[in-house]
């Protein structure tokens, strides 16, 4: 059986609710977010992973142990979120006053990180992902689930911007027909 992938987006925190770029700073999930990852697993319970991976931040790894599988876990440095660097902690609007046209998956961020080393990060993990057999969860953040989704499908890193992610949503990246060299999205931003 071939890997398949469980990309689960860690629940609310008060940044996410706000829109701000919350790359480095490590802050708490909300009341709602801790829910949001408790309801998460009744679903995932289900599962037999092979390998569980969350990024070290407080943010994903408390949604593993609040989603049951904390124990399982192994913290994976490269499911960390984009590093927004100057734009840490800004939501959009107030980055376009500065850059109108900017956009994430193009741009990247002044003293954080561009697109491509993003992808590059999304890339390392893919393809030890795919060296695996059977189910993996993956617990992570919003953009870097979006880069890491374009990038499982052969997408350009730019593509990103075009697949949503909720807080507490699951993805599966999977493969058609069983050949790794038919990797699908098969699910998507389930919530």
């Amino acid at each position: 059986m071939l890997a398949e992938a469980y990309y689960i987006r860690h629940g609310e925190t008060a940044w996410s609710l706000s829109g701000r770029h919350t790359g480095t700073t490590d802050i708490p999930l909300t009341a709602r977010g801790a829910a949001e990852a408790r309801a998460l697993a009744p679903r995932l319970s289900a599962i037999a992973f092979v390998r569980v991976l969350t990024s070290p931040r407080e943010r994903a790894r408390r949604t593993c142990e609040l989603a049951g599988l904390g124990a399982q876990a192994v913290i994976e440095p490269d499911l960390v979120e984009w590093n927004y660097g100057a734009y840490e902690g800004l939501v959009s609007a107030e980055i376009r006053r500065q850059r109108p046209d900017w956009n994430l998956f193009r741009d990247g961020c002044p003293g954080g990180e561009s697109p491509q080393e993003v992808a590059a990060r999304a890339d390392r993990l893919i393809a030890r992902l795919r060296q695996l057999d059977g189910p993996v969860a993956l617990f992570s953040h919003g953009h870097f689930g979006r880069m890491l989704g374009a990038r499982w499908v052969g997408f350009e890193p730019a593509q990103g911007q075009r697949l949503l992610l909720d807080p507490a949503s699951v993805s599966i990246l999977g493969y058609e027909h069983e050949s790794r060299d038919e990797p699908v999205l098969a699910k998507w931003n389930l919530t």
